[in-house]
């Protein structure tokens, strides 16, 4: 029997469930499908979220020959049979839509070979990609698509498609009653991940399995829908946009000092089990984030690091959240990576001079003829071990680089050398 996920696939736009953000009455594709005039699309997002749904309802709505291929198994020469054969009955249809899933499997030669047909506008392309498609897809293709991200489906509406496909099978079975727990679609709705498709690839094995063959009814309870559920697969690739944005949540939550989304977002790394990732935007906040507001951090996270190597996981968990949760406390400055990154900005973009003569080296022969170093105070020979004198050079010698941030830390060692400056 055809899989419920299949047969339940919506025929028209009106049936779609979330992405409302781009479809329902009013919205982009909508508008598009009624005035029939589709651009070459890329459609990104999560599996089971509507895609393959959308491609096939605008090919209906449309009129257009369709041809579909998966970019997994096919190569420069399947791509272009399946164009020469569409162009072959090109008037007999209103115009022709490739839709190509997996777009993100195709190296740059394939992508290039659709260009020609993109351009001449003899096929629309819809393809789609669970990846980011500006690091996957090829510039000169993304230039002539328009992008639609597809997000994740919301639990409510999950929820409702649940109670739709369970009316289905009423309607289809032969059963004398279907009883279903609410808490078992409740269930289902919260841990597949926003992905509608599993959704009911779950609900469909839970009612197999709650058959009684002998009172001709199916029970869907909660203790079954558990005992079939394995555990939640959460959209994690290392490589690719989900990895990158859950990497970046966890630093910008760690910044923002919420210490309950650092670990959230930890636990998403942790389940991954992305320990470089995390590793690395721990010591990174460290120093970004945190820095002279508290010196000390760094040395601690560099701990809590090489624990979290060493142990490995599960263990490593521990010391991991250690440091998340500390400097997710810490006082921030961002001062140090302000002060080296206008440094550097100068360096490109100014002209900052040459070494002073009194701090170039000065340990060989004839150095002093040159002047190198002749005129250089050794701070330790003055009181409190400070002198005045120009350590940047002429162009830039009233440059300010490093400005203090209003932490504990950094206003008493600010307050100090300014004293300190001072004495005449």
């Amino acid at each position: 029997m055809q899989p419920l996920a299949d047969r339940l696939r919506p025929k028209k736009i009106e049936e779609m469930i979330g992405q409302t953000h781009i479809i329902g009455k009013g919205k982009i594709i909508n508008k598009l499908i009624e005035n029939k005039n589709i651009p070459n699309m890329i459609l990104y997002g999560p599996p089971g979220t509507g895609k393959t749904t959308l491609a096939n309802i605008v090919a209906d709505v449309t009129g257009k020959k369709y041809v579909k291929l998966n970019a997994v198994n096919c190569g420069v020469k399947d791509i272009k049979e399946v164009i020469d054969s569409a162009k072959r009955d090109l008037f007999s249809y209103n115009g022709i839509i490739l839709m190509l899933d997996e777009i993100q499997a195709l190296n740059r030669k394939q992508q290039q070979s659709l260009l020609e047909v993109i351009e001449d506008g003899s096929v629309t392309l819809i393809a789609s990609t669970a990846d980011n498609p500006y690091f996957v897809v090829y510039k000169a293709i993304l230039s002539r698509s328009t992008i639609f991200e597809f997000k994740t489906i919301e639990k409510q509406d999950i929820l409702r498609g649940l109670k739709r496909a369970v009316k289905k099978l009423e309607l289809d079975s032969n059963y004398e009653s279907i009883n279903v727990e609410e808490k078992a679609l409740e269930y289902i709705s919260e841990t597949c991940n926003g992905d509608m498709r599993s959704a009911l690839n779950k609900l469909e094995l839970v009612f197999n399995i709650g058959i009684d063959i002998g009172l001709n009814l199916v029970n869907i309870t909660l203790d079954n829908t558990i005992e079939c559920s394995s555990i939640k697969i959460l959209n994690y690739d290392k490589g690719g946009d989900d990895g990158y944005s859950i990497l970046s949540a966890f630093h910008k939550s760690l910044r923002g000092s919420d210490a309950d989304a650092s670990i959230h977002y930890l636990a998403r790394l942790i389940k991954a089990g992305d320990i470089q990732g995390i590793t690395r935007r721990l010591l990174c906040v460290a120093s970004e984030d945190v820095g002279l507001a508290v010196p000390q951090a760094i040395t601690i996270t560099e701990a809590c690091v090489q624990a979290a190597l060493q142990l490995g996981f599960p263990e490593a968990r521990i010391p991991l959240a250690q440091a998340t949760i500390y400097l997710a406390q810490c006082p921030k400055s961002n001062s140090a990576i302000n002060a080296i990154d206008q440094a550097l900005s100068d360096l490109d973009n100014i002209e900052t001079g040459d070494i002073p003569l009194h701090l170039k080296d000065s340990h060989y022969a004839g150095a002093k003829d040159l002047g190198r170093g002749s005129e250089y105070k050794y701070p330790h020979d003055y009181v409190n071990h400070y002198i005045n004198q120009q350590y940047l050079p002429d162009p830039i010698k009233d440059k300010k680089y490093y400005i203090p941030a209003e932490n504990k830390n950094e206003i008493a060692f600010d307050r100090y050398w300014k004293n300190l400056k001072n004495i005449k």
